[in-house]
């Protein structure tokens, strides 16, 4: 195995719960509104220091999509998903954006969410 390069960011970072291996900046945020299985999800335009998982077709709540699991590649634990592709046309928008699900990750404040606390919010763009 080689040698692990990881990047770090200066700012408000997101980053992971269990490793604080950087992830983004508040500021490649594009939405807070996206659900998973497990509560709230983030859509970022960019993400670091993740590894990209096979390529799968899912069906979400917004209909069929091609994406990769993204694996910190801290500790490797997963964090989300990437969009390759999307069948309808309105969720075009999403190719090539990261999803970071909310219950995995810190928020810049070092904060952290459970999934108890988003267990009242229901549905996931995931199922």
């Amino acid at each position: 195995m080689g040698r692990l390069f990881v990047i770090t960011l200066e700012g408000n970072i997101y980053r992971c719960k269990h490793c604080h291996t950087h992830f983004g900046l508040a500021g490649h945020v594009i939405s807070k509104t996206f659900q998973c299985k497990h509560g709230k999800a983030y859509l970022f335009d960019r993400v670091v220091n993740v590894t990209l998982g096979e390529k799968e077709e899912r069906m979400m709540l917004t209909g069929m999509h091609t994406v990769v699991d993204i694996f910190c590649v801290g500790c490797g634990s997963i964090v989300g998903w990437k969009y390759e592709a999307a069948q309808e046309k309105s969720q075009k928008y999403k190719e090539g954006k990261f999803i970071l699900e909310r219950f995995k990750i810190l928020g810049p404040d070092g904060s952290s969410y459970s999934i108890i606390q988003d267990a009242q919010l229901g549905g996931s763009d995931t199922e």
